[in-house]
């Protein structure tokens, strides 16, 4: 029997205990102050095996009730915690961007699931095991940084864009220490195909290059709603400008080339292209200025497709109409310059003549006649002075003459002393070819966001520009552009390249820049497109050589996408035969 001094007894169990135990808590207690009090029991009343048996229950008990709220409190956590937190392996930037489509919803870029593997070293035991495991599992880890970090003392990255095969091998080690975070891995299904275009984003999920830089808080945005962010090109007219850019190029064993289509009343460019092009997933090994977007990066003095923004002030200013005379029957003289034409007339021709034989004579006197301002004023509306206003980072400035003088205005006027991107050049083509309006070029499907279209020429410029065009293809200069039904009409270009303060006729370029369908309403659906190459090894050089053959090659083959139905005009049949009435007159391919 025992005594107990019941001063120091505690209270029976559900005391308050001044309020701070839980009702659980409470019943715990009691059933502990019962046990306690059996094991007295057993003492007292010599039944020693009964106070071994309440003994072991009571241990069983105890580690009954902590693993049971290990267990509710592991299952609470699974179910109701946040995501995240240090061994969630979150990560806030993680598969944030939305895919990225052309304008049918074709994917031209998306996220798969990458990894980036986190080694702390405080929770490995045997750190040269590690080492060996992980370099086995890995062998494109690099040794001196794994070592650095199982020496640290702090938890670090060791390698980004695992796999979710070498994360599962590296998962198989079963180490100590290891976690792994979701990184947003840019994945781009099409290869090199609308490269430059689309662009590049990093393993941080922001953009760093092309559209995806260019819309980069509209793609997140997308992708945090579970959506796509769509651009404006199709992809099968980019497909086309691709083959057939590529196909130039290498018959004309050009160093580079640029092919451009567009739709001239929203500005909605539906295909960009610039060769050589490049793997984004093997961007190291992109020939010399393959990842140059020529398109909008490229500065060129384009050459005589300039002469058709001439003509266009001069119809728009009242200084000449199409019959309007020209003396181009010997060089033009300013100061102790000459200006010569490439196949010379030797006779007075009208204004259409001089843009039909792209008379470099011609065009150097309306341009001198208009003056500085006039011109200067023009070429401001054209956007020939700003970067063309398309949302790519990338768009450069032109080189832009700091003189204005006669001999300038001279070889401003068939496209010498200024040197822009071709981007520039389609949009100031698209305004004079849509009814004289400057809608800026736009990657986003529907065209620039708040963009306030403003009339630059006049209506009445803009057909006769169309129809000088047209002439161009079917009397002119650029006869090999001419896809059969469809209308086309354009400017050719070429150019020599300044080498060492010298024109260089070895080094030149060629270009051709076109619209079709030419006819119909001034508001009617009209698409340009523009190629150019760049230093071609063949000859002749010259843009009808070199590009238009392109030009028709493109239009030929997505004007089916585009809805373009083939019918003849007064100059050709629907399948391109020549109607007798019109006679060519002898290009001279510039």
């Amino acid at each position: 029997m025992s005594v107990q001094d019941h001063r120091y007894h505690r209270p029976a169990p559900g005391v308050d205990l001044q309020g701070r135990l839980s009702p659980f808590w409470r019943g715990l207690s009691e059933l502990v102050w019962r046990l306690e009090h059996g094991f007295e029991r057993a003492r007292a009343d010599g039944r020693p095996e009964e106070d071994t048996r309440v003994r072991i229950f009571l241990i069983l008990i105890v580690f009954s009730c902590v693993f049971a709220g290990l267990a509710i409190g592991a299952s609470y956590k699974a179910l109701f915690g946040e995501a995240g937190g240090r061994w969630a392996g979150a990560n806030p930037d993680a598969l944030v961007r939305g895919d990225l489509t052309d304008r049918n919803g074709e994917l031209l870029a998306t996220n798969i699931v990458h990894y980036g593997l986190y080694l702390d070293p405080a929770e490995i035991w045997d750190r040269d095991l590690a080492f060996r495991q992980l370099r086995r599992a890995l062998p494109r880890l690099q040794a001196a940084r794994l070592r650095r970090v199982l020496d640290g003392d702090r938890r670090l990255i060791v390698l980004t864009g695992l796999t979710p095969q070498e994360k599962a091998a590296v998962h198989d080690l079963a180490l100590g220490g290891v976690t792994f975070e979701p990184e947003d891995r840019r994945a781009y299904p099409l290869g090199t195909s609308a490269v430059h275009l689309i662009g590049d984003a990093d393993t941080g999920g922001q953009g760093v290059s092309g559209a995806e830089l260019a819309f980069n808080d509209e793609i997140r945005a997308a992708g945090q709603r579970g959506e796509s962010f769509p651009l404006s090109i199709d992809l099968r007219v980019q497909g086309v400008l691709e083959n057939e850019l590529a196909a130039a190029a290498v018959k004309n064993q050009a160093k580079g080339a640029v092919g451009i289509v567009t739709d001239v009343q929203t500005g909605e460019v539906l295909g960009m292209a610039s060769w050589p092009n490049f793997s984004q997933s093997n961007r190291g090994a992109a020939p010399d200025g393959a990842t140059l977007n020529r398109a909008v990066s490229g500065h060129y003095e384009m050459g005589s497709v300039f002469k058709t923004f001439t003509v266009a002030a001069g119809l728009d200013t009242g200084r000449a109409d199409m019959n309007t005379l020209f003396d181009a029957s010997q060089a033009f003289q300013i100061g102790d310059r000459k200006i010569k034409d490439f196949h010379a007339q030797n006779r007075v021709m009208t204004l259409e003549e001089v843009y039909l034989h792209s008379s470099n004579i011609g065009t150097s006197q309306l341009a001198v006649q208009m003056g500085p301002d006039t011109m200067r004023d023009y070429f401001r509306r054209l956007g020939l002075l700003d970067a063309a206003g398309i949302e790519l980072k990338e768009s450069a400035r032109p080189v832009v003459p700091r003189r204005w003088d006669s001999s300038t205005l001279a070889s401003l006027s068939f496209g010498y002393g200024i040197m822009i991107t071709p981007a520039q050049m389609v949009q100031a083509m698209g305004a004079l070819t849509n009814g004289g309006r400057m809608v800026p070029l736009s990657l986003r499907r529907g065209g620039a966001r708040g963009a306030q279209p403003h009339q630059i020429v006049t209506e009445e410029t803009s057909r006769a520009i169309l129809e000088l065009m047209r002439s161009n293809v079917v009397k002119g200069s650029g006869g090999f552009a001419d896809a059969p039904g469809l209308r086309v009409g354009g400017k050719t270009g070429s150019a020599n390249k300044l080498v060492n303060g010298r024109y260089d006729p070895s080094r030149a370029l060629g270009s051709f820049a076109a619209v079709f369908p030419v006819d119909g309403p001034l508001e009617a659906k009209r698409y340009a497109v523009f190629i150019l190459m760049d230093e071609p090894g063949t000859y002749p050089k010259t843009g009808a050589y070199v590009a238009a053959p392109a030009v028709r090659n493109v239009a030929d083959r997505i004007a089916g996408f585009l809805g373009v139905e083939r019918r003849a005009d007064r100059w050709r049949t629907a399948t391109g035969e020549k109607i007798p009435e019109y006679q060519d007159v002898q290009g001279d391919g510039l």
